[in-house]
């Protein structure tokens, strides 16, 4: 059973094990108390005046206690951070794990001026955005009452929300910032006159993506017997 279920972690993508990682070692340490929330939360005077950078990165690791609320957005981020790793970023590490950055840096801005906490729902929301807007044919339903197509999902989540009587702004924020990358990635480069405004950094590639193979032309005195060999005969 263990091994079946190291096999099974092992399947899953090397970003999106991270991601998933790290969100269950922050929620445990909480449970365990070795940490508190009051450590984890997005607070920008600390950040900014008390040097407590770790806060920018721990606000997306924590989506509260366990219960129902960390067991789904646990279940949106893994479903959909690995389809978009395993399909539209197939063989892209580089450009997915900026495709994070992106949306992590403007929730970070849009946080300082809406006073949120935890930053994690956010992100999970834009990549649904994303997903969906990226496989507009795709059918759902939801809980197998309500069916419709994958664009829908996003506000499908707002209404939810809604239902449940919790802000909407997490939501809204991240299906906007979802919405800006997918504009610039995938809409935008394919306008009359429009072009490719986000562009992975090379340390990016240089760090996640296998380098190219090269292919090395030999001369004809270097082939064995020089002669073209593989070539039209």
């Amino acid at each position: 059973m263990a091994q079946q279920l190291r096999q099974e972690y092992l399947l899953i993508p090397p970003v999106t094990r991270t991601y998933l990682t790290a969100c269950a070692i922050t929620t445990l340490a909480v449970e365990l108390q070795l940490v508190t929330p009051f450590q984890l939360y997005f607070n920008p005077y600390l950040i900014f005046e008390k040097y407590q950078v770790w806060r920018v990165f721990t606000s997306f690791l924590f989506f509260g206690g366990l219960g129902f609320n960390l067991l789904f957005n646990m279940i949106f981020t893994y479903r959909y951070c690995r389809m978009l790793e395993e399909n539209s970023f197939a063989g892209r590490t580089a450009d997915f794990v900026f495709m994070l950055c992106f949306g992590g840096f403007f929730t970070v801005i849009c946080a300082m001026f809406v006073n949120l906490l935890f930053l994690g729902h956010a992100l999970t929301t834009m990549l649904v955005y994303v997903w969906s807007r990226r496989n507009p044919f795709v059918r759902m339903n939801f809980f197998g009452l309500l069916p419709f197509s994958a664009p829908y999902l996003p506000w499908v989540l707002v209404g939810f929300s809604l239902l449940l009587g919790n802000s909407v702004v997490v939501d809204l924020i991240g299906i906007a910032v979802g919405h800006v990358y997918f504009f610039l990635e995938d809409v935008f480069p394919n306008q009359p006159g429009g072009m490719r405004l986000l562009k992975t950094p090379r340390i990016l590639k240089v760090l996640f993506d296998p380098p190219e193979e090269q292919t090395v032309e030999l001369s004809p005195e270097d082939r064995p017997g020089g002669f073209e060999w593989g070539g039209d005969r």
